[in-house]
């Protein structure tokens, strides 16, 4: 089960990954980065992003509708896609066995980078991540 570093490493390697981040979404703080970071600041863009996964995540707007015999499922949503004329962001949240507020930050070029892929194989990376 690999840690933050080797998670972050398995990002890099998706077709035109430029940079990732482990971010802790109520401090802000980014667990570990790689890459190149958008605005040349990864301590920002993880607090930057932190502000939008809370959004997402603290908020039910966007979670699905819980049956009576239903938990509901915390974070409520998988994962956020922002795009921009030359980037793709995908927020992907992490589940743990502890109070998570987790989540992979990746970013790609638009020109190379393919989206349903990095969907992909972040989800499995977040299934495998093992923090602590």
């Amino acid at each position: 089960m690999p840690g933050i570093d080797e998670c972050l490493l398995e990002a890099m390697r998706l077709p035109g990954a430029l940079g990732a981040a482990v971010v802790d979404w109520t401090s802000g703080l980014a667990l570990g980065t790689v890459g190149d970071a958008p605005g040349g600041d990864h301590e920002a863009t993880a607090a930057e992003a932190a502000e939008l996964a809370r959004l997402a995540a603290e908020h039910r707007a966007f979670a699905p509708e819980a049956g009576p015999d239903e938990a509901a499922q915390d974070p409520p949503v998988e994962d956020l896609i922002i795009s921009n004329v030359d980037t793709y962001h995908v927020l992907r949240f992490v589940a743990t066995s502890f109070d998570s507020s987790v989540f992979l930050h990746l970013w790609l070029a638009r020109s190379d980078g393919n989206l349903a892929l990095a969907r992909i194989r972040l989800g499995e990376m977040a299934g495998r991540l093992v923090l602590g």
